[in-house]
């Protein structure tokens, strides 16, 4: 009798080894298997997917009123617990669905009805979607806001111009906020990629059980809606295959890699930055809110965010490429090593939303050094191409154009004066179409202006993409 108690009392606790197990897992194994500590993350979710579960469940007959009552509060109460850390949670138990739910069957025998039709499969995937979903719509809006960040400080420093460069060597003249803008471009078609993975993340999964649904009336297209998973339209999405349902961590590598490109993006920026803020090129000061010190060196400012920002990259395609490795070889469906994609996802997500978040605050408070930019953007070699478009609106050949400006650009350089201050008779000796007004070439504001295309650096383009972007964030933001 006793040894059947005993039993009994083990039964009150449940876990994924049950009846089947004579013993319980080592302790080494226990250690190596437990989830708990980095998916607890997920409480609220398992909460919000079991109540629209119990709910179901008491829609069909498998719960009465009372139990779904108690349920209700009781996983309501849990959730509390957990939001002021005063929840204990138990590695014995594997992960957060366990330890929720043996919780909650301590507090509420009806608990223990909760798990009909239901497996830690598709409760894994259903939480999983759900905290996707969540998260990213917030690292959306901070891509937003790091957008509007780039427009606060390109319409500030609309009039500044800079070089331009190609490898790295000045090319041609551009307007600062147009440099800005082209990061603009990019994280808008980040944005982009994100949204699109969430129509794939907005699907129900749960429902699958295990891997071959369940001979249960399960409803679960009242789960679905009530979850939110539901187009654009109201119809409810759930997957269709429930093998395919249990196992898809598609969405999962799909964020990762979209992720990578955000952070391969800002890590362009923090090329940018940390070049810009060198003594060599002195055009920005970046605030000492996102510099550091020298423990040696008392002159020292680094650009530690930036360079981090950079490093960062790294750990984001990192995660990437453990998903896609972890994947690549499993058989269908469920296997534990899906365990795996957490903490590589957590890590993503915390990494790239810290890195959106802190460029935002950095670019809001970059300054330009207007003295340095004007100096090197009155480099005259920077319209060198615009001398070739010179001869060629005479009538000279592309081809032709470019080599006699080599030629100009060689004397140039052999007589150490500025393309500006050649002589007339020096151009007309290479060629005879440059005439009298030559130097009007050398005019960076008529140069400028002279760029009317779409997507050119011309000055109302540059303004009227300014003021384009402006509207287009609002749109979002109402």
């Amino acid at each position: 009798m006793k040894k059947s108690q005993k039993n009994q009392k083990k039964l009150s606790h449940p876990t994924a080894r049950s009846g089947r197990f004579v013993e319980g897992p080592s302790a080494d194994a226990a250690r190596f298997s437990e989830s708990v500590s980095f998916d607890r993350r997920l409480w609220r979710q398992d909460i919000q997917g079991s109540l629209a579960h119990a709910r179901m469940l008491q829609s069909i007959g498998f719960l009465n009123r009372k139990e779904l009552s108690g349920i209700v509060r009781e996983l309501k109460q849990i959730g509390r617990e957990i939001s002021e850390d005063r929840f204990p949670w138990k590695m014995e138990l594997e992960d957060v669905h366990m330890n929720i739910e043996a919780e909650l069957t301590r507090r509420e025998p009806a608990g223990a009805k909760l798990h009909t039709g239901r497996s830690r499969n598709d409760q894994v995937a259903l939480d999983m979607r759900l905290w996707m979903r969540e998260e990213m719509g917030s690292l959306i809006h901070e891509i937003r806001s790091l957008q509007a960040a780039f427009l606060d400080c390109g319409e500030f420093h609309q009039e500044i111009l800079i070089p331009g460069y190609t490898h790295l060597q000045r090319a041609q003249p551009v307007y600062f906020a147009h440099h800005l803008l082209a990061y603009v471009e990019m994280l808008n078609r980040d944005v982009g990629r994100l949204e699109d993975c969430q129509h794939r993340v907005n699907v129900c999964p749960l429902g699958n059980g295990a891997l071959a649904g369940s001979t249960l009336p399960l409803n679960r297209e009242m789960v679905a809606l009530e979850l939110g998973f539901v187009d654009g339209r109201g119809r409810v999405q759930l997957t269709r295959n429930s093998m395919d349902g249990i196992s898809d961590r598609d969405y999962l590598v799909e964020f990762c890699a979209a992720a990578s490109l955000i952070s391969m993006h800002l890590s362009r920026l923090a090329e940018d930055l940390i070049l810009w803020s060198s003594a060599e090129f002195n055009f920005i000061r970046i605030s000492d809110s996102y510099t550091t010190g020298s423990s040696l060196m008392p002159q020292k400012k680094n650009p530690d965010m930036a360079e981090l920002t950079r490093g960062k990259t790294g750990r984001v395609y990192g995660n990437l490429v453990a998903l896609l490795t972890m994947m690549k070889g499993l058989p269908m469906t469920y296997n534990r090593d899906l365990q795996e994609d957490k903490e590589r996802v957590f890590d993503t997500m915390d990494t790239v939303r810290a890195v959106v978040r802190l460029n935002a605050g950095m670019i809001r408070h970059i300054s330009v050094n207007e003295g340095a930019v004007s100096e090197a953007v009155s480099d005259a070699n920077l319209l060198a191409t615009d001398l070739a478009d010179y001869l060629v609106n005479k009538g000279v050949a592309f081809r032709e154009a470019h080599h006699v400006v080599g030629q100009i650009v060689a004397l140039s350089e052999k007589k150490k004066t500025p393309l500006n201050a050649l002589a007339l008779e020096e151009y007309q000796a290479l060629h005879p179409a440059f005439g009298a007004e030559i130097l009007k070439v050398f005019d960076l504001r008529r140069a400028m202006s002279a760029r009317k295309g779409v997507g050119a650096p011309g000055t109302r383009q540059v303004k009227s993409e300014l003021r384009r972007w402006r509207k287009e964030l609002a749109r979002h933001t109402d």
